[in-house]
Order: structure tokens, then sequence, then C-alpha cells
């Protein structure tokens, strides 16, 4: 069994202490800077084995090297990014499967945000680690790759069981949601959405994990099929990958 705890670093990134609580395993997802994390650690832990990194960005990496010096941890990535993630130790390749503790995770890469960006996947634990490739009814810019990639990238999480709880980079959620009501009016569940954000914000709470079933209802990036967000977009003959394109540039200055 795994728990998750969200570490909330810098001013809206997202760090994730992971503990598999059978062999006392203890990995970060993402460590964004050091003093918060290592308080939490040494409160908590008093040790880390391994930290996953799903791309290079200084605000999901800047405290890899502090905390490796210190705790010894294996730092983990995108073979393709070696070059680019700060003290890297194990590299992996698209699909390549990999054990933290007992838990089975595979790293699948998603390009768009940047060229080398992959997430972590855990099909008995129905966890995601998306980085800046999936937000809560968001993803990310195109940084280094094109819209088809990114694209693409959200095409393959949608796939994955709906089931399955989704852990991002950033605390982007209300900015989101704007976005999304804004082309897609007449949606009863982000109606609903909203109240939840609401109250989760006033009570100073993350908005996260979220399910992809949850987003797939929600999340306009993976809704370009939808007939009420075309007809805003004035595209009703337009492809879902043209939909998607005009969606996040429109986003890009929002």
């Amino acid at each position: 069994m795994m728990d998750i705890n969200i570490i909330p670093c810098l001013e809206d990134n997202y760090s994730y202490v992971i503990h598999d609580t059978e062999t006392d395993t203890v990995a970060i997802v993402n460590h964004s800077e050091f003093e918060s994390v290592n308080s939490f650690i040494e409160q908590k832990f008093k040790k880390i084995d391994y930290i996953l990194n799903t791309h290079h960005h200084f605000d999901h990496t800047g405290g890899n090297l502090d905390l490796k010096k210190i705790y010894k941890a294996k730092i983990i990535g995108s073979k393709k990014d070696e070059k680019r993630i700060p003290g890297i130790d194990i590299k992996l390749s698209d699909n390549e499967n990999f054990k933290l503790g007992n838990v089975d995770f595979k790293i699948s890469f998603i390009q768009g945000h940047t060229s080398d960006h992959v997430y972590f996947y855990s099909k008995n634990e129905k966890i995601i680690f998306t980085g800046d490739t999936l937000f809560s009814l968001g993803c990310g810019r195109v940084f280094e790759d094109t819209h088809l990639e990114m694209f693409k990238s959200l095409g393959r999480i949608k796939k994955l069981p709906t089931e399955t709880k989704i852990y991002c980079g950033h605390e982007y959620t209300k900015k989101n949601l704007d976005f999304c009501i804004k082309y897609e009016i007449n949606n009863k569940k982000l109606e609903e959405k909203k109240k939840w954000i609401t109250s989760r914000l006033k009570q100073k709470q993350p908005t996260i994990p979220v399910t992809i079933k949850d987003e797939l209802n929600t999340n306009i990036f993976l809704r370009c099929d939808n007939s009420e967000v075309k007809k805003s977009l004035d595209m009703e003959n337009s492809t879902e990958l043209e939909v998607f394109k005009k969606l996040r540039d429109l986003k890009d200055v929002f």
C-alpha cells in the first residue's frame, strides 16, 4: 500500500512524498525546493530512497542535489532527459517498468510541454504523476514540442482506467476552471466542480488529486470533440486537434 503526502512548494508547485508502507520505501516526486520537503522528511521519515522527476524544469528539480547529498537518494528520470536532470542515477526508457518497494510503476513519454517529459503510473495503486502535462482542468504550455505531440500525450492519459487518481505539478485549478467555464458555459459538472474547488481553497486545501473520469467530464482540453465546445469557438467543422490548438493558444493569453 502506498501513502501519498502533498507538499506545497514555491508559489503554486506540488511535490509528493510517497511511502510504500510494506517495505518502508520513501520517494519524492518532483522535488521543487529543499527546505519545505526536507522539513517534512526529517519530521516523518528521516530518510528518502528515491527522487522521481517528470521533467527537467528547475521548479521540479531544484532540490535534487541537496536532498541527494543528505540522504544518498537515487534520482530517477527519463533517459532522454539525462543531460538536463540534476544528479540523475536511474535512466528509464519509454514504457519501462520499475519498482518502488513492492509498488510497480511504469514510465511513459508524454511529450509536448518538454521534449522528454514523462509520467509515472501505477496500475495497482491507481495513481499517476503527470507533472506539467495534465493539470486539474487544464494542460501544460507547449514549450519544446508541437501541439500535436501534446494532444497525443493527453490522448495516452485519457485511455488509462477512469478511476486513476491524477497528481499534477501545480495548483492551477481555479484559473483553469474559469477558462473551462468560459468556453463550456452549460457544463453542469463544471458548476458542481466550482463549488468543490471554492470550498477546498477556502480551507487552504489542495484541489488534487482528481480522477481521470472527473477530468473527462470537465477538462476542456480533453473534450475537444464536444459539440458545445466547438460551437463556442465557431469551429463546428474542425478536427479535435484544431480545436485543441485553438484552446491552448487562447489559454496562453488568458
